[in-house]
């Protein structure tokens, strides 16, 4: 099972059929993809479906039905444990962006918290996950897969803020004001926190 966010609300890639659909239930072919991501989009529905037999091959099969964007993440801590969040789009998010031709994942991820926060000497740990959402460009629907890694640093210099990129503040935040950012965040973001440890 995949969770591919639309403004918020879940698209669930799924090989088991749900008891209670109500309507919400979409076949894996073109037009009743497109179908399900504008009753998301527009507030119709709060969760659609998306059914195939085959569990390994879902996600396969509805990258191939729309344009991928592959994004590299960054889940930065510092030796205090705090991590490093941006302000953009009147939300906090966490640094990532586009992974550009030729260039790994891991690379485009510490190149673009380095661009996006000023943060440097950044080193990464592990993976931690990746999140999914559909956004449009150019009228068109396009999934963006950004793959996260944990990553640690001891900068403590200026903090910068990419303005270019529309971003407004970045913060260090603990546990408790990292509770109050994700009230004001995204649902992939607070899926990468479900199972982080706070020292």
């Amino acid at each position: 099972m995949y969770e591919v966010f639309v403004n918020e609300s879940p698209l669930i890639l799924t090989n088991k059929r749900p008891d209670k659909s109500n309507g919400s239930l979409f076949s894996m072919d073109g037009d009743s993809i497109l179908k399900a991501i504008e009753k998301l989009a527009k507030g119709k529905l709060d969760k659609a479906y998306l059914y195939h037999p085959d569990g390994d091959k879902i996600l396969k099969m509805f990258r191939h039905k729309i344009p991928v964007v592959v994004a590299g993440g960054g889940f930065v801590v510092n030796p205090k444990g705090k991590v490093l969040f941006i302000y953009r789009n009147g939300k906090w998010d966490l640094p990532k962006g586009k992974v550009d031709k030729g260039e790994s994942i891991e690379n485009a991820a510490i190149r673009e918290v380095e661009e996006e926060t000023g943060v440097s000497g950044l080193a990464i740990e592990r993976f931690l996950r990746t999140t999914y959402h559909i956004f449009k460009r150019n009228g068109e629907y396009r999934l963006k897969e950004t793959h996260w890694f944990v990553m640690s640093t001891s900068f403590t210099g200026k903090l910068v803020a990419e303005k270019s990129e529309g971003i407004s503040k970045v913060k260090w935040k603990g546990r408790r004001k990292t509770k109050k950012a994700l009230k004001n965040s995204y649902a992939n973001i607070e899926i990468l926190f479900e199972d982080w440890e706070w020292d």
